[in-house]
Parts: C-alpha cells; sequence; structure tokens
C-alpha cells in the first residue's frame, strides 16, 4: 500500500499544476503574425530597394548596403543608366540560380564600374543588430539575423557575412575576386547553397515575386544556361523604388528581425505546435526560419 502524501506534498502538486495552466500556451506563426503590432513591421527604404521588371510581372528585391555598399551603389548606378534595360536571363539552373546579364558581352556599361573588389565580410563593429540563432550552424560559428537578412558571424575573427539563403541576390563572378561588380546578378531559387558564403558578394534578397523566377523553364545546358537565343528571358528593365513616383511603387512592409515578436516566431518554427506535428524538431537552420513580407492592407 503506498503511503499517504502529506498536505504540503500535496498542496506543492496542486500549485505547481496551477501554475503550469496559468502560463499562457505557445503561440503558431500564424497566431504570432495575426498578433503582431505595427511596431513588429517596417517599410523597405525605397532609396535600398530595386524592382526587376519581367514581363510575367515585377521582382521586389531589398538590398544591403551594411554588407556591400560599393557593389550596391554600383548596381543601383547601373540601373539608374538602364544599363540593364533588354538584357536577358540567360541562366536558370535547377535548385540552384537564376542569373542574368549581358548574353553577348558587347553591352557598354553605362553608369558603374564592370568590377569591384570583392565585398565578401563586413567587421563585427560594422554589423547590425544580430538577432542570434540558438542552433548553431555547420558553415559558421554562429548565425542569425541583421537587418532582415540571413546572417553569419565569427566573433573570434571579428567578422560576419550574408549567408546564400533562398531568395538572396549576389553578384557574379569571373576567377577572380574583382572580376565581379554588379553586371550580372542572380537569385538562389533552391537549397541554400552555403558553400557560397564569403566567395561571392551578396548584395540583398527578393522580398517580392520570386514565384516568377522559380517557374521560368530550366536551361538544357552546362550549369543551366539557355542553349539557344530564343529561350531566353528579356528583362524589360530595373529600377530604383525612389526613383518611381509614389503610386508606380509597390508597398510592403517586413517583419523586422530585432524584436522579441521575432524571436517567438524562430521558437514557433523550431517546436512546430500545430496539429498535424506529431514530433517538433527541437531545432532550426538558418536559412529555414521564414522572413514574412506582406502587402499593407489599403
Amino acid at each position: 500500500m503506498k503511503a499517504p502524501r502529506t498536505v504540503p506534498v500535496v498542496l506543492a502538486l496542486l500549485l505547481g499544476a496551477a501554475a503550469a495552466t496559468s502560463q499562457p500556451a505557445p503561440r503558431t506563426m500564424a497566431e504570432i503574425l495575426a498578433a503582431s503590432t505595427a511596431s513588429d513591421w517596417r517599410t523597405p527604404d525605397p532609396v535600398e530597394t530595386l524592382y526587376l521588371e519581367l514581363a510575367t510581372g515585377r521582382v521586389v528585391i531589398e538590398l544591403a548596403p551594411a554588407f556591400a555598399p560599393r557593389h550596391v551603389a554600383n548596381v543601383k548606378a547601373l540601373a539608374r543608366a538602364a544599363y540593364f534595360d533588354g538584357l536577358v536571363i540567360l541562366r536558370v539552373q535547377d535548385n540552384y540560380v537564376v542569373q542574368w546579364g549581358d548574353a553577348g558581352g558587347t553591352r557598354p556599361i553605362a553608369g558603374g564600374v564592370p568590377a569591384l573588389p570583392g565585398e565578401f565580410e563586413v567587421t563585427s563593429a560594422a554589423m547590425p543588430p544580430f538577432t542570434l540563432l540558438p542552433d548553431g550552424d555547420v558553415y559558421a560559428p554562429e548565425v542569425g539575423f541583421a537587418a532582415g537578412f540571413p546572417a553569419a558571424r565569427d566573433p573570434a575573427q571579428g567578422l560576419g557575412w550574408l549567408a546564400h539563403c533562398y531568395g538572396m541576390v549576389g553578384a557574379g563572378r569571373d576567377v577572380a575576386t574583382d572580376s565581379g561588380g554588379g553586371t550580372e546578378l542572380y537569385v538562389v531559387i533552391g537549397h541554400a547553397p552555403r558553400h557560397l558564403d564569403r566567395n561571392v558578394t551578396l548584395l540583398g534578397r527578393v522580398l517580392l515575386g520570386m514565384e516568377l523566377l522559380t517557374a521560368l523553364p530550366r536551361g538544357s545546358g552546362s550549369m543551366g544556361f539557355y542553349e539557344q537565343p530564343e529561350q531566353r528571358v528579356p528583362l524589360l528593365g530595373m529600377r530604383v523604388a525612389a526613383d518611381l513616383p509614389p503610386a508606380a511603387r509597390t508597398p510592403l512592409e517586413v517583419l523586422r528581425t530585432d524584436t522579441p515578436l521575432f524571436a517567438e516566431l524562430i521558437e514557433s518554427r523550431r517546436n512546430r505546435r500545430e496539429e498535424w506535428f506529431r514530433s517538433p524538431a527541437g531545432h532550426i537552420e538558418l536559412c529555414n526560419v521564414p522572413l514574412p513580407v506582406r502587402q499593407p492592407k489599403s
């Protein structure tokens, strides 16, 4: 026969149960976003936003001048000089990248310069505020988010850099590290090629319009290049959002990555609590953390 519990033990159990039931249930990502307030969102700076115009629609790209200031400035100068107008998407490699540029290599470089030294890293002191992920990383000592971008850092070296997650935009280059400047750009459309981190200059990420890029026919040539000129997809142009009248811009709001709400969102994705999930992972990888973007209600 079990010994009867003493009053203090029973009281402790009751108090513990009451405390447990008084704690609010963890929220799902949908519930977190539904409860967000205006201060949890930010409006991208139109001065640091590009519009890539295709026949099928607009791709909105937010630039990252804190990580690649010279490349960002050069790409904006090229866009303002209409350098990209009439160029083509010349490469679509499945589970890798979409890339556009001058297929013939004859377009005069107007407005900007053809090449720049690579901007692969910045000092930790120059990085925007960093939201650290708790689960570590294979490619870097620490990973997290800085100013809305997936990023990594090495405190021992005092360096930080952007990470090749889905939707990130980079400047293509040749073998020499100073052979790219933004005249050719690519977007990651597949599983994160993190081995490219610190080897290519990343300068932004797509906020809206990824479906226009991922739906493109894959190139049949080596590395996904289109083999026939008629397969290439023409660019109608690329513009800096600030150069367009407000009525012609695409209004967007981006969830801030430096708030308690975003930290809660990360935890909601580490431990999925929706009814469907049988076994929450308890971990999350950098490129699997969603970065919500919404179009404000008119």
